[in-house]
């Protein structure tokens, strides 16, 4: 299914996922509880224990209750045992208070609770001394360490310890050396037990605080992750190319809108659909369903800008260039493929036109031209024809027969780019080819009052198409004059050093920006400073010269500074060469 962006979310804040967790330190004892607009600061785990107060101070009632009855039961209470049940009585009031008061709106208040549990206890052991009630302190004393820490704990003993001398004091002659052990040794094993619950109260405290800032940040990257991935369906589905996302195992992960668009209107791209007619690159090839682009990319399989053809020869078609990239995990594990599909249709179409005009255009030259080349020569024929005129005549029949070679090398190349270009090797003499150049194209120098200089002493034989290595002698020539700014110079030199030969022209006109460089020798390309000028050009000519040069088994450099010049170096073997 087609990816689908999620809203705009906003992430959780921190008192959202913390409340009653700020203030202090990890492990602290207090920090603000808010509890409305006129909130005071209160000790973190008395919070906390207001939401449940009444369970602690059920459990001491229950005890109370089984106590009354145990001692009801099996002993029975004195008539004279008034403190007996007033302790009780203390015990149920306490019990009843615990769910009926709002203990969340005066949580300080909170510690009443206890306390009063602990004077109850008192009474009831001083009602019954023989029931050993005394070991109800401990439910008082753990919830005040829990709740309050140590501070709560302290005050728990001291209430204990008050109690217990207390009731022993009013009493006469119960403050005896053989009973004096068991006066000392209660409180302490209750402060031990008050101290143990208040450290591993404040030990669940921080563990607690931990957790909580751990799903915090849990929380935070999950959402985090999902807003990434909301804006990664946002984006996909606003680009206008497909992007299909298989898994490890081949299995459609991931499809944007675009994709899903462009299956509606040709079909279904994948296996399911074996039956869609798929056509290579020249429109006339049918693929087998093994070189099907998807089914290439399920398995793994990685290319660039692949054309295909959907649809048969005669029929309205789609082109798409395809471009396959495996994908990996983060232990560089493989896991899965992207196809990312572009509807090319339209370029190719206009490329086609593009060159459908050139092919014209070029043809419908050939006629004139043809008449003109036969006019010049019958005029050479002529016995009378004065000398210079004649020479002037040949140069401009060898030109016109040039002119028509490169009008049928621009129809090749309209119709074929990739055509290869034919050789005609032969000895020749490179500086003879380049003082022909220069001789052909002086007057257009002169007319801009540009200085052609020389840089060349001796003749550099080789084995080449002479006419092929004039044609980019030519383009060169021409490339420095067009370019050149008026009264520039262009530096022509030929050299050679062993089996390899040289051809270097440079001039100083406007230069090429770093951004066209590397389009330069790409077809019909021409830079937007030269396009906005006066100079004219179809942007074919150091494309063909390169092709020239590499079919020679040499190369064509360019070296340029914007607003300095331009170098072009031709590096050709001079040898025989297959």
């Amino acid at each position: 299914m087609p990816a689908k962006p999620t809203g705009e979310r906003t992430p959780p804040s921190d008192a959202s996922r913390s409340s009653g967790t700020e203030g202090s330190a990890i492990g602290g004892d207090t920090g603000p509880v808010r509890t409305g607009p006129h909130a005071v600061d209160v000790p973190r785990r008395v919070g906390r224990m207001t939401g449940y107060s009444a369970f602690p101070q059920l459990l001491f009632g229950l005890a109370v209750v089984a106590i009354l009855f145990a001692t009801l039961l099996f002993q029975g209470v004195e008539d004279n045992s008034v403190l007996f049940y007033v302790g009780v009585i203390l015990a149920f009031i306490a019990t009843a208070l615990a769910p009926i008061v709002p203990w969340h709106q005066v949580p300080r208040l909170l510690i009443a609770l206890p306390i009063l549990d602990i004077v109850a206890i008192a009474f009831i052991r001083q009602g019954e001394p023989v029931i050993g009630a005394g070991l109800l302190w401990v439910f008082p004393t753990i919830w005040m360490a829990t709740a309050f820490g140590l501070s709560g704990a302290v005050i728990a003993i001291a209430l204990v310890c008050a109690s217990t001398w207390s009731t022993l004091a009013m009493t006469p002659g119960q403050i005896t050396l053989a009973n004096l052990p068991g006066l000392v040794i209660l409180p302490m094993v209750l402060g031990f037990v008050a101290v143990s619950t208040a450290m591993t109260a404040k030990r669940t405290e921080a563990q607690r605080v931990l957790l909580n800032k751990q799903a915090g940040q849990l929380e935070t990257a999950l959402w985090r992750a999902q807003d990434q991935e909301s804006r990664l369906a946002e984006i996909l589905n606003a680009v206008n190319f497909g992007v299909v996302r298989f898994d490890r195992i081949g299995a459609r992960a991931m499809v944007n809108r675009f994709q899903t668009r462009l299956q509606d209107e040709v079909g279904e791209l994948s296996d399911v659909n074996p039956d869609l007619p798929v056509w290579a690159e020249d429109g006339l090839t049918p693929l087998e369903p093994q070189d099907k682009p998807y089914i290439r990319a399920r398995r793994g399989e990685e290319f660039e800008n692949l054309t295909v053809w959907l649809g048969a020869p005669g029929t309205e078609r789609v082109a798409l260039a395809l471009t396959s990239r495996r994908l990996y995990d983060h232990e560089g594990g493989y896991d899965g493929t992207v196809l990312v599909s572009r509807n090319v249709t339209t370029e190719i179409n206009a490329i086609r036109a593009r060159d459908d005009l050139v092919a014209s255009v070029s043809h419908e030259l050939r006629t004139p031209l043809t008449s003109i080349l036969g006019y010049l020569d019958l005029a050479l024929d002529d016995p009378e024809l004065p000398p210079r005129v004649a020479k002037q005549l040949t140069i401009a029949q060898t030109n016109g027969d040039r002119l028509l070679e490169l009008i049928a090398d621009i129809l090749a190349a309209s119709r074929d780019v990739n055509r290869t270009m034919a050789l005609k090797r032969s000895d020749c003499e490179l500086r003879e080819i380049v003082d022909a150049a220069v001789e052909s194209l002086a007057h257009l120098a002169a007319e801009r009052n540009i200085t052609i200089v020389r840089h060349d002493e001796e003749a550099v034989p080789l084995f080449a198409d002479p006419f092929r290595l004039r044609q980019v002698v030519d383009n060169l020539l021409s490339n420095g004059i067009k370019y050149n700014r008026d009264g520039g110079e262009l530096s022509v030199g030929v050299t050679a050093e062993g089996d390899t030969a040289w051809v270097i022209v440079r001039d100083t006109g406007i230069g090429i920006s770093e951004k066209d460089q590397p389009k330069l020798f790409e077809r019909f390309f021409r830079s937007d400073l030269v396009r906005n000028s006066t100079v004219h050009g179809s942007g074919l000519g150091l494309a063909i010269s390169r092709d020239i040069v590499r079919l020679h088994g040499g190369d064509l450099t360019l070296h340029s500074v914007l607003g300095e010049g331009t170098t072009a170096v031709v590096r050709i073997p001079r040898g025989r060469t297959e």
